[in-house]
C-alpha cells in the first residue's frame, strides 16, 4: 500500500507538469518553430537557401539598415535626454522632483502608437496648437514626423525613461565619500558631476542606452505611424507588410526577416547584461548615499528649465492629441464655438468596432494578467525557494518573449497555431484565443520578477520549519508564501493590465475581423483618414493609462514599492 502511494505523483508534480505545459506552449515551441522555420532549404535545395535569398533582398538590405541606424539614432537621443533628466532630478534639489519623475515616465507609460500620433498632431500642417500660434506648416506639406528623423525623435523620447531609470537606479548607490573628498579638495560642484559621477555612472547609461537600443529594434507603433506613410521601412514594418500582403505563405520568408531582428536584440541584450554587472559592482557602497547638490539661486531658473523641457516632452504633445480630438472635422480650426465632443461620442457609443475592441482589450488584459499572476507564484516559490531544476529552467525560459522583439514573438505563434491543433482539428488563427496565448507569452516575466523578487526577500526559516513540520510543499506555497507574496502578484498583474491593455505589436500580426483591439483601432483609425477619431480614441486610452498608472503607483507604495519601476528613482 505504502509503494502504492509513493506512485502516486503528488501535488508539487501536477503543479510543475502544468508549469511546464504552459511555459513550452506558449514560449519554447513557437520560439523553436520560428528557428526551424528560417532555416529551410531554399528552391533549388540549398543549405540555409531560403535566408539566404532573403537577406540578399534589396528591400530587406534597406529596412536592416534603416533599423540599424534609427536604433542607434535614436538610443542617442534617449541617452541623452535620460540622463539629463536623471542627473537633475537625482543631483540637484530642484522644485518637485517627485511630479518630473511621474510625468517623465509618460512617454514609457504611453503607447508608442499613441505617442506617435500625438507629436503627429503637435507638429504637423493640421496641427491646432501650432495653429493657434501662427506657427502651423503651410496647408498640404507633408508632416515633418513622416521621415527617419521623425522616428529617431518620437522613439528616442519614447525610451528615454529607461535610461533614466537605469541612470538613478545607479546614483542611487553611490556613497557620498568621494564627492565630500573633492570638495575638501576644492573642487567645483560641476566638475565634480564631470569628473566623478559620471565616471562611476557610466555602466548604467551603457546598459541603459543598450536597452533602450534593444526596445528601439522591437518598435512597431512609431515606424508603422511615422514610417509607412514616410516610406521609411524597418524590419518590423516589413514582417507585418509582408504578413499583411502575402499571408501566411511568405512565413518562412518573415521568419528568416526576424532572425535579424533577434541578431540584433541579442547583441543590446549582451551590452546590457555586462553593463548592468558593472553598474552593480559601483552601488556596494560603503558610507552614506549621494547627496543632492545645492543649486542656490540657481534653483529656480534650473527648475524652471527642467520643468519646461519636461512638459514639452510629456505634456504638450498630449494637449496637441485632446485639441484634436476635440476638433468635429479635419480643416476646422478649434475654439470655444467650434469644440465638440462629437468625436468621444462616436469611439465611446456609436462605433461597433472601438467598443468591440473595449471589450477585447479589457477581456484580454485581465485574463493575461489573472493567469499570469497564478502561474507565476508558484513557479517563483518552485525557482527560488525550492530552487528546482525544472523550474529554475523554466523561469529563465520566462525571459525569452519579452527579450525578443514581440513582431518574432507573434510570428512563432502564428507557425504553431496556424495549422489545425493536434487530435482537436481546428487552427487557433483567426480566433481571440491566439492573442491570449502571445499575451500569457509576452507579459509572465512582468509578473513573475517582482514575485521573484518578494519570495528573495522572505525569511526561509518559515519554509524550513513547516517543512520541519511535515508539511509538504504545496502545503507550505499555499499556507506562507502565496500570502507573502500576494501584494507583488497584485502589483505584477497591474503591470500586465496596464501594458496589454494597449498592446499593439503582437495584435497588428495576430488580429481578425472581430476581434480587435484598441491599439488597432487606434492604427487603422489614422490610416483612413480620421484623425480626429483616431484622436479621442487615443485620449480615451491615455486616460484610462494615466488612472491605472496611479492606482499602480498607490497600491505599489504602499504595499509592493519593489514592483513600480519608477519607485527607483525618487
Amino acid at each position: 500500500m505504502a509503494s502504492t502511494l509513493r506512485r502516486i505523483p503528488s501535488g508539487e508534480t501536477f503543479v510543475l507538469a502544468g508549469l511546464l505545459l504552459y511555459v513550452v506552449v506558449v514560449v519554447v515551441i513557437p520560439l523553436a518553430r520560428l528557428l526551424l522555420e528560417g532555416l529551410a532549404p531554399g528552391e533549388e535545395g540549398q543549405i540555409f537557401g531560403l535566408a539566404r535569398d532573403t537577406w540578399g533582398s534589396r528591400s530587406v538590405g534597406r529596412a536592416l539598415a534603416n533599423t540599424v541606424l534609427i536604433a542607434s539614432l535614436s538610443t542617442c537621443v534617449s541617452v541623452v535626454v535620460g540622463v539629463a533628466f536623471a542627473l537633475f532630478v537625482r543631483l540637484t534639489d530642484i522644485w518637485g522632483r517627485k511630479a518630473i519623475v511621474f510625468l517623465a515616465m509618460l512617454p514609457m507609460l504611453i503607447p508608442p502608437q499613441i505617442s506617435a500620433l500625438a507629436w503627429i498632431e503637435l507638429l504637423g500642417p493640421s496641427s491646432v496648437i501650432l495653429q493657434l500660434l501662427g506657427l502651423a506648416p503651410p496647408p498640404g506639406t507633408t508632416n515633418p514626423l513622416y521621415s527617419m528623423g521623425g522616428i529617431i525623435w518620437v522613439m528616442g523620447l519614447e525610451h528615454a525613461p529607461l535610461v533614466f531609470l537605469a541612470v538613478t537606479a545607479a546614483a542611487s548607490g553611490l556613497s557620498n565619500d568621494l564627492v565630500e573628498a573633492a570638495r575638501i579638495g576644492g573642487v567645483g560642484s560641476w566638475r565634480i558631476v564631470r569628473s566623478v559621477v559620471v565616471p562611476l555612472l557610466l555602466p548604467a547609461i551603457i546598459a541603459g542606452g543598450a536597452l533602450a537600443y534593444v526596445s528601439a529594434i522591437g518598435n512597431f507603433g512609431v515606424p508603422a505611424l511615422l514610417g509607412i506613410p514616410g516610406r521609411v521601412t524597418v524590419l518590423t514594418t516589413l514582417i507585418y507588410q509582408r504578413l499583411n500582403g502575402f499571408g501566411p505563405s511568405v512565413l518562412g520568408e518573415v521568419a528568416a526577416i526576424a532572425y535579424l531582428l533577434v541578431g540584433l536584440s541579442i547583441l543590446g541584450i549582451v551590452i546590457r547584461i555586462v553593463f548592468e554587472t558593472r553598474s552593480r559592482t559601483v552601488q556596494t557602497r560603503i558610507g552614506p548615499a549621494l547627496r543632492s547638490f545645492a543649486l542656490g539661486r540657481h534653483r529656480l531658473t534650473v527648475s524652471a528649465l527642467v520643468w519646461t523641457a519636461t512638459l514639452f516632452f510629456s505634456i504638450l504633445p498630449l494637449i496637441a492629441l485632446v485639441s484634436r480630438a476635440l476638433v468635429p472635422a479635419l480643416g476646422v480650426k478649434l475654439s470655444f464655438e467650434t469644440m465638440s465632443l462629437e468625436n468621444f461620442s462616436f469611439v465611446l457609443f456609436e462605433s461597433a468596432g472601438t467598443r468591440r475592441a473595449f471589450a477585447n482589450s479589457f477581456t484580454l488584459a485581465a485574463a493575461a494578467a489573472i493567469l499570469s499572476a497564478l502561474a507565476a507564484i508558484p513557479l517563483a516559490y518552485f525557482s527560488t525557494v525550492r530552487q528546482l531544476p525544472v523550474a529554475r529552467f523554466l523561469d529563465a525560459a520566462a525571459d525569452a518573449p519579452y527579450a525578443v522583439p514581440g513582431t518574432v514573438l507573434a510570428v512563432g505563434i502564428i507557425l504553431v497555431f496556424l495549422p489545425p491543433l493536434p487530435l482537436l482539428g481546428f487552427s487557433l488563427y483567426g480566433t481571440i484565443w491566439i492573442l491570449l496565448i502571445a499575451y500569457l507569452a509576452r507579459f509572465l516575466l512582468l509578473a513573475l520578477r517582482p514575485i521573484n523578487a518578494a519570495f528573495a526577500t522572505l525569511e526561509t526559516g518559515l519554509d524550513e520549519a513547516a517543512a520541519i513540520a511535515g508539511a509538504r510543499p504545496m502545503r507550505r506555497l499555499l499556507a506562507i508564501g502565496a500570502p507573502l507574496v500576494a501584494p507583488a502578484a497584485v502589483a505584477g498583474a497591474m503591470l500586465i493590465f496596464m501594458t496589454a491593455f494597449n498592446e499593439l505589436t503582437l495584435s497588428a500580426l495576430l488580429w481578425s475581423t472581430g476581434h480587435e483591439t484598441l491599439g488597432i483601432m487606434v492604427f487603422f483609425l489614422q490610416y483612413e483618414g480620421n484623425s480626429p477619431a483616431a484622436a479621442a480614441l487615443a485620449t480615451v486610452i491615455v486616460a484610462v493609462t494615466v488612472l491605472l498608472a496611479l492606482l499602480f503607483e498607490l497600491f505599489g507604495r504602499r504595499y509592493a514599492p519593489g514592483a513600480v519601476p519608477w519607485h527607483v528613482a525618487t
